[in-house]
């Protein structure tokens, strides 16, 4: 991702003309299809085990992670029944929750999301739904398309016993069901704290549409959410 993030990435959208963008393109698009979770089972299931929707409108939090920040904040920016979702920090301290110094890889701390959703709208099962199945790629743990490192990894950070019990249940059931040919590779862990990340990383795909980071990694999530989830889907 831009700025910072894979250097690789970095280094090729800085440097190349922009007669080779479409060629860069194919390149990176080729590279990333390699990345894509292979399924096993085209049909997504529902998490068996889910809290039951709420009778009245109130907040809840999930926080995630799984890659760029990007990407999943703006796949949730999108889905019904969520109030707010905010890119940031967790699983480091405060004193490190700092763009460049969470590049490092060195800090404990993940890109992740925070999402703040109605209940009554749509259940901390569904939020899960579609973070395994649209928003990233569960069988990878510590790189997400283009970005390596434990920055990148896959997580979900429980805020209460229900929420831990709601997710690893959700992940051997996906497991069992062998929705992908690979073992799902996210970890469930207690969130001790979130942070939220700079500016300039909020909402960053709704203002650079045009990024070819964007164009190639994260929009696809959002035509998936559209077209496996109609239900679920929500214009800005």
């Amino acid at each position: 991702m831009e700025p910072g993030g894979s250097k690789m990435m970095q280094s090729w959208i800085r440097f190349i003309s922009f007669g080779m963008i479409a060629a860069a393109l194919v390149m990176f698009a080729a590279f990333n299809s390699r990345a894509k979770p292979p399924r096993a089972n085209s049909t997504f299931p529902k998490p068996a085990l889910d809290q039951p929707v709420a009778a009245t409108k109130s907040k809840e939090v999930a926080v995630i992670s799984g890659g760029c920040f990007w990407g999943i904040q703006a796949v949730y920016e999108h889905t019904k029944g969520v109030i707010s979702a905010t890119s940031g920090y967790t699983g480091g301290t405060a004193d490190t929750a700092q763009y460049e110094t969470v590049s490092s890889g060195k800090t404990g701390h993940a890109e992740s999301v925070k999402v703040v959703f109605d209940p009554s709208e749509i259940t901390y099962g569904q939020i899960l739904m579609v973070f395994f199945s649209v928003a990233h790629n569960p069988t990878e743990l510590n790189k997400q398309g283009p970005d390596w490192g434990t920055q990148y990894r896959s997580s979900i950070f429980y805020a209460s016993p229900e929420q831990k019990k709601i997710a690893e249940a959700y992940i051997t059931q996906l497991n069992t069901a062998k929705i992908y040919s690979s073992k799902i590779m996210t970890q469930v862990v207690p969130l001790n704290g979130f942070y939220p990340a700079e500016g300039y990383h909020q909402d960053y795909l709704k203002h650079h549409t045009d990024n070819p980071y964007i164009v190639i990694n994260d929009l696809p999530k959002i035509q998936n959410l559209k077209k496996q989830f109609p239900e679920l889907y929500r214009e800005y």
